[in-house]
């Protein structure tokens, strides 16, 4: 991993939409037309999640799906991750949720950094923090929110082949996200917005980076 590539600690300036300022990586990245509505907005609530590397011979990321039971994005792919408490940092949020959620030991993770910070429609900034996991580590995941965890190769995720630009309707027009399907997976919103993120911030100089 390119550690090099990541900020050492969660940046402190983040853009301003409400300011005129692009509001990226975010949800309105590809919908920008949508920026004009983000000062009626209230101010985005701090979250956290753990990106996690495997480290297989082959680097893998590890993802969970969610439950169909919760109240917010029941069934879809997620990284491990949550609000942030008061007092907490985004490292001390991502590792108690992970912990929380599957079972994860902070013993296995090693953080290397953190992506930017991802703003979504639902009203959250999110600050990816970046880890590798080292082997013999054992899940055991929250029935209560999480139905299942699995992994898919970082290269798969890094190819820019495999970075799709869907559509859904919304309000009447439609609405654009990134998506990475994968198998019977469907990676889309918010996490493929971080994992594009991702990308763009480990191969910068990649030609179909955009």
């Amino acid at each position: 991993m390119a550690s090099h590539a990541l900020h050492h600690s969660p940046p402190g300036r983040v853009p301003d939409p409400d300011q005129g300022e692009p509001a990226g990586p975010s949800d309105f990245d590809l919908n920008p037309g949508l920026y004009s509505e983000l000062p009626a907005h209230p101010a985005p609530r701090p979250a956290a999640v753990l990106v996690p590397i495997v480290a297989h011979a082959a680097l893998t990321v590890l993802l969970t799906q969610r439950t169909d039971g919760l109240a917010h994005h029941p069934g879809q792919i997620a990284f491990p991750g949550g609000k942030m408490e008061t007092d907490e940092t985004p490292l001390v949020t991502a590792l108690r949720e992970a912990n929380e959620e599957i079972g994860l030991e902070p013993a296995f993770v090693e953080p290397l950094g953190y992506l930017d910070p991802y703003r979504t429609g639902t009203g959250y900034l999110v600050f990816p923090v970046v880890a590798l996991i080292r082997s013999g580590f054992t899940l055991k995941l929250d029935p209560r929110e999480v139905a299942d965890a699995f992994e898919v190769p970082l290269a798969f995720l890094m190819d820019t082949r495999n970075h799709a630009m869907h559509t859904r309707p919304w309000r009447g027009g439609e609405r654009r996200f990134y998506a990475m399907p994968f198998e019977q997976r469907y990676i889309w919103g918010a996490t493929a917005g971080i994992l594009k993120n991702m990308h763009q911030r480990l191969f910068p100089d990649d030609p179909h980076t955009r």
